[in-house]
């Protein structure tokens, strides 16, 4: 089956926001390959409607009026270990994907509703999260810089810049669009990253979420 007769990637929209619900139901479903197939405005609402295997990415409000956003999408990945989670907060919340349990870790992406996260951003998040992988908010990684005597502080500035652009989701392809270099440039600084951040080829974690990770783990706040 080509990519032009795929049939849309199903998404389930969480968000107790009537007219934020709305809009991102809107741009959804204007995008091509995405169709929003059930939308839900609380923890209950979703427990009722999200039945396993109904969508293939689930975007959800962290603050529900009746629950946690991610303690829903822990229960929902358990159901669906294929479910795409993808975050989204008015609050600077990246470093709660640190605490998710081993077993659903993976796939799971945050973007800021207040950053300028674009449509494109969104999108592509989503799209990440469908495939397992981890997409950080961009502005807000804009803000970051590596902690002293972190593994992620050894990395020289070509390698953290790969690093981050890897932690938006970018491809190298796309990393090497937007740094100016070849494919194969940007693929040796991957290999350099990761040895560097002590990351092997893991059958059961993706090294890039697990490179994005270690990069939220260890960078904080600009001063």
């Amino acid at each position: 089956m080509t990519a032009a007769t795929s049939p849309p990637l199903r998404v389930a929209l969480v968000e107790d926001q009537p007219l934020f619900l709305t809009m991102l139901q809107r741009v959804l479903d204007d995008a091509p390959g995405l169709h929003v197939v059930a939308t839900a405005r609380s923890h209950a609402e979703a427990s009722r409607v999200l039945r396993p295997g109904l969508a293939q990415v689930v975007v959800l409000d962290i603050d529900l009026p009746d629950g946690n956003g991610i303690s829903l999408g822990v229960r929902l990945r358990r159901a669906q270990p294929d479910l795409g989670v993808l975050l989204l907060s008015a609050h600077d919340a990246m470093d709660l994907l640190l605490d998710l349990p081993p077993d659903v870790a993976h796939g799971w992406c945050y973007l800021s509703k207040t950053s300028s996260t674009s449509e494109e951003s969104l999108v592509g998040a989503i799209r990440a999260a469908a495939r397992g992988e981890t997409v950080l908010d961009p502005a807000l990684l804009d803000r970051m810089t590596p902690r002293a005597g972190s593994s992620v502080a050894q990395l020289t500035q070509r390698q953290y810049e790969v690093l981050r652009l890897l932690a938006e989701g970018l491809s190298n392809a796309g990393i090497g669009e937007r740094m100016g270099i070849t494919e194969k440039s940007v693929q040796n600084h991957v290999h350099a990253v990761y040895a560097t951040l002590g990351i092997d080829a893991d059958p059961v974690r993706n090294p890039r979420v697990s490179a994005a990770l270690r990069l939220l783990e260890e960078t904080g706040p600009a001063s």
